[in-house]
């Protein structure tokens, strides 16, 4: 894999900055902020804290790059698309060292991750078969009607921490390949993937200006969303700035998708196979620590299964390894910032306190000492945590905790299972374990949640079908990437025609109809 001296550059960099039209840009503010390897505790570089002047820089660079590309044939769109393509899976392995380095997943994780973002950029090479629209012949006499869908424009995508190449690529790829320009405000916590991928879009020829990548806070976003120039708005994130965004941006007539928490469900049948369902969980609930939005912190054991299954996952949850994610043996990696840490940690003691069965205590190693990982004690570690007798009116319950914390709950049977569900204000993912297949069936249909597993703990669909959650797991009409992507951003254009040598009967003043 040869590396540009860009790259290279970029890897060495004490300060992380942002990219405007089509290079590198220092960011006019004057804040900084640390860059944290998780394993070790210790700061690895900084990030450029970028100024409302920054924003309105990248906005205009993506502007003035607007209407040469979208008056690029698709096909050259998707051309460029297909050799940034190349370079990810050129480069995938490097990108995942860099995540596991600023955010502590697994590097096995990490690679999954660029793996799935690859997998967007396939679906977005097939633009030109996604534009295809409708045309009617003589939809009326001597009058023909079809459709165009149309990019919209300059467009933001704000990203979290934790799938720093995965979520932006939800976004963007889509959001270029129809022809509109974009400003990427990735996580401050781990920002060097985005400049990354901006340096391989640069390598497969993307005009300058089509992309740009602005780091940064709250100012940062706050400029996007109010700038005039900017017409739609991707976010993934927590439900309370979900909904911030949402507001914010449809208050100024903005398209908006704005993917907020989480509380996923695993309902976990009598009939269902015991060691999978095991497996399930224990996989759902710590890969990545916990940090993801599709992460199973919920089980939900129906009848006499908890029994059964709670042995299980309590010597499983002890026998985690927990080590520095770069060892390819590691199951699970550091929090990704002390502060997320000490979070977690409060949860864990809430839950005690609210009268949960504490079975498993990740605060706490096997030498009954706070937990850490040997030669990386500096780090920010915690073990994976297993809760029983959790009940609905506990904040471990109901909030949602974004760590390695499993908490489990019994219900008498399957109605009770659904009902339990089904009223909780998120619904992102779920998922049942089952051999029945009415069991199945039904819960697939009576389940008021976005994104459904049937003996598949973390149902994320692939690129062609869409991810998006209900209720306050989502705020807007459209999920992201998929056909749901393609009409995110793309507006649609009606067109009616008739040519001077039809007939014309002089001025009409009725309503049209087909003649």
């Amino acid at each position: 894999m040869s590396i540009s001296p860009f790259l290279s550059e970029l890897e060495r960099s004490p300060v992380i900055g942002n990219w405007i039209d089509g290079r590198p840009a220092a960011s006019t503010g004057d804040r900084t902020q640390d860059v944290f390897n998780p394993a070790t505790g210790e700061v690895s570089r900084q990030v450029a804290i970028s100024s409302v002047k920054d924003v309105e820089a990248a906005v205009a660079s993506a502007r003035a790059a607007l209407p040469a590309w979208a008056n690029l044939p698709p096909i050259r769109r998707a051309r460029i698309l297909n050799k940034f393509l190349a370079l990810l899976n050129e480069h995938r392995d490097r990108l995942a060292e860099i995540i596991t380095r600023e955010h502590g997943k697994v590097f096995t994780d990490a690679q999954g991750e660029v793996t799935r973002g690859i997998e967007i950029v396939e679906f977005a090479v097939g633009i030109p078969q996604l534009l295809k629209t409708n045309f009617t012949d003589q939809v009326s006499t001597g009058i023909d009607n079809w459709t165009l869908r149309q990019p919209l424009g300059v467009v933001a995508g704000i990203t979290p921490f934790n799938f720093p190449v995965m979520v932006p690529c939800w976004m963007f790829p889509i959001a270029i390949a129809c022809g509109n320009t974009f400003v990427l405000k990735p996580s401050e916590r781990d920002p060097s993937a985005s400049l990354y991928m901006a340096e391989l879009l640069r390598q497969a020829g993307l005009p300058d200006g089509v992309f740009n990548v602005v780091q940064g806070d709250k100012v940062a976003v706050d400029a996007l969303i109010d700038h005039p120039d900017v017409k739609a708005v991707s976010f993934v994130g927590s439900t309370p700035i979900a909904h911030y965004i949402y507001q914010r941006s449809a208050e100024q007539g903005k398209r908006v998708q704005a993917l907020g928490g989480a509380k996923n469900h695993m309902v976990v049948m009598p009939d269902a196979d015991i060691d999978r369902a095991v497996d399930g969980l224990i996989g759902a609930a710590y890969g990545s620590a916990g940090e993801r939005c599709m992460a199973i912190s919920v089980a939900v054991l129906v009848g006499d299964v908890a029994d059964k299954i709670m042995p299980k996952l309590i010597e499983r949850t002890r026998q985690l390894k927990v080590k520095n994610g770069m060892e390819l043996d590691a199951e699970m990696g550091p929090i990704v910032t002390r502060q997320a840490l000490e979070r977690i940690q409060g949860y864990i003691e809430d839950g005690v306190q609210s009268g949960a069965t504490l079975l498993v205590d990740g605060r706490v190693g096997a030498d009954g000492k706070p937990f850490t990982v040997p030669g990386h004690e500096g780090g920010f570690w915690i073990g994976g945590t297993l809760f029983d007798n959790v009940t609905t009116d506990m904040r471990i319950y109901k909030e949602e905790i974004f760590g390695p914390v499993l908490a489990c709950v019994r219900v008498k049977d399957f109605a009770e299972a659904v009902e339990l569900i089904n009223a909780h204000e998120f619904a992102n993912g779920v998922a049942c374990y089952t051999s029945d297949g009415n069991v199945a069936r039904e819960f697939g249909r009576r389940i008021e949640v976005g994104m459904v597993g049937i003996n598949v703990p973390i149902p994320v669909p692939m690129a062609w079908h869409g991810f998006g959650g209900w209720k306050k797991s989502l705020f807007g009409d459209m999920h992201v990437y998929g056909e749901e992507g393609v009409r995110f951003y793309t507006r649609q254009k009606s067109i009616m025609q008739r040519w001077p040598e039809s007939i014309d009967k002089g001025a009409e003043f009725a309503m049209p109809t087909a003649k």
